[in-house]
C-alpha cells in the first residue's frame, strides 16, 4: 500500500471501511500510529466514526470523496512525531481555505497518537477476537474500551467509537448460486464460509474456506451471532431443514434459504413439525435476496447480500434509537 497522495494512484485505501485490521498490522511491527475519526459532521459522504490509520509510510480507510484524505494524512503524521492530539475542521468554519468540501457542510476530524503498547488497543484486539461488541473511548490521550452498555461513560470522552464483530456470511451449499454468493460476500471484506456436506473434493474458488463435513457437525461449531448471515442455497428441502432449525433457533442476524415459491409451504410445514415456534419462522427470508429480477448466481448474489446489508442496517439503526432514548433519559 503507498502513501495516499500520490500521483497516478487508485484510492484503494478508501475500499477498507473497518480499519482494526490495519491498527493490529500497526500493532505487532511495534509501530505508532495516528487515529483519526470524525467526531461531527453536516454533510459529506461519511458519517460520525468513519476513521483513517495513519502510519509513518501509508494511510487507510477514507473521510469524504478524496477531499481531506491528504491533508488528514499530513497532520497525523505531524501527531505521530509530536504526540499532541488535535482536532481539524474542513468546510464551514475551517481555517483550511484551501481544502474545499464540494458537497458542502462541515466536518470535524479528531486525531489521537496510538502506541504499539497502548492498553486499550491490546483490549481492542481481545475484544475483537472475541467477537465482542466494543466502545473505543479517548479524550486524545488516554483511550479505555468498554460493553456498550457502559456508554453512560462515553460523555466524558469525546472521541467515541462502536466496533462492531466483523460480518460474517455461512453459505450452505455447493451449486454455482452458492459458489457466487460466497464469493460475493468475501469481495466486499465479509468474513466467508461455505459448507457444502460431501462437496466437490477439490479448493473451491475466490479463496473461500470449505467445510465438507455434515451440517451437524460444522453448523454446530459456528457462534451463530447477530453479526452471522446464513444463505441456504442446497435445492434440497431435507438439507436446508438440517441448516434451517438450528440457524432459526439461534441468534443469527439473518437467515434465508434458495428456492421457489411453490416449495414455501412444504418448507414451513417441516420448520413447524421440528418444533419451531411462529417467531422462529417468522426470521426466514424466503425466497432469499432483494425483490429484483435476479436469474444469473451473480445476480442472485448481489440481491441476497443487498438483503443482508439492509437488515444488518436496519439492526444497527434500532440500536442507535434505543441509545439515544436512553441517554435522553
Amino acid at each position: 500500500m503507498t502513501q495516499t497522495g500520490e500521483a497516478g494512484d487508485w484510492p484503494i485505501h478508501g475500499l477498507e471501511d473497518d480499519v482494526r485490521p490495519r491498527m493490529f498490522a500497526a500493532m505487532d511491527a511495534c509501530e505508532a500510529f495516528a487515529l483519526a475519526t470524525i467526531v461531527a459532521a453536516d454533510g459529506g459522504p461519511r458519517p460520525e466514526g468513519a476513521q483513517m490509520v495513519i502510519t509513518a509510510a501509508s494511510a487507510f480507510g477514507f473521510l469524504s470523496g478524496g477531499c481531506i484524505e491528504d491533508d488528514v494524512a499530513r497532520h497525523g503524521r505531524e501527531v505521530i512525531a509530536e504526540g499532541e492530539p488535535r482536532t481539524l475542521v474542513y468546510g464551514e468554519g475551517s481555517p483550511f481555505i484551501d481544502i474545499r468540501l464540494p458537497c458542502g457542510g462541515r466536518i470535524e476530524v479528531a486525531i489521537e497518537r496510538v502506541g504499539p503498547d497502548d492498553p486499550a488497543l491490546r483490549d481492542l484486539r481481545d475484544r475483537t477476537k472475541a467477537r465482542r461488541p466494543t466502545l473505543w473511548l479517548s479524550d486524545g490521550r488516554l483511550r479505555v474500551c468498554v460493553d456498550p452498555e457502559e456508554r453512560d461513560v462515553g460523555r466524558a470522552y469525546p472521541i467515541s467509537k462502536r466496533y462492531d464483530p466483523a460480518r460474517r456470511l455461512v453459505v450452505v451449499g455447493s451449486d454455482p448460486f452458492a459458489l457466487a454468493i460466497a464469493g460475493m460476500g468475501r469481495t466486499i471484506g465479509w468474513e466467508t464460509m461455505l459448507l457444502s456436506p460431501y462437496g466437490p473434493s477439490g479448493e473451491p474458488p475466490f479463496g473461500i474456506v470449505c467445510d465438507r463435513r455434515a451440517l451437524t457437525e460444522s453448523l454446530t461449531e459456528i457462534d451463530l451471532d447477530p453479526w452471522t448471515a446464513i444463505a441456504v442455497a442446497t435445492h434440497d428441502l431435507e438439507a436446508d431443514q438440517e441448516a434451517l432449525v438450528p440457524s432459526l433457533r439461534s441468534q443469527a442476524g439473518y437467515v434465508g434459504v434458495l428456492g421457489s415459491r411453490r416449495k414455501l409451504g412444504q418448507r414451513r410445514e417441516g420448520l413447524v413439525a421440528a418444533g419451531l415456534s411462529e417467531a422462529q419462522i417468522a426470521r426466514l427470508h424466503a425466497p432469499i435476496g432483494l425483490p429484483i429480477p435476479a436469474a444469473s448466481p451473480w445476480e442472485v448474489a448481489v440481491s441476497v447480500v443487498g438483503e443482508i446489508i439492509a437488515q444488518g442496517r436496519a439492526a444497527e439503526s434500532s440500536s442507535a434509537n434505543e441509545a439515544q432514548q436512553l441517554a435522553a433519559a
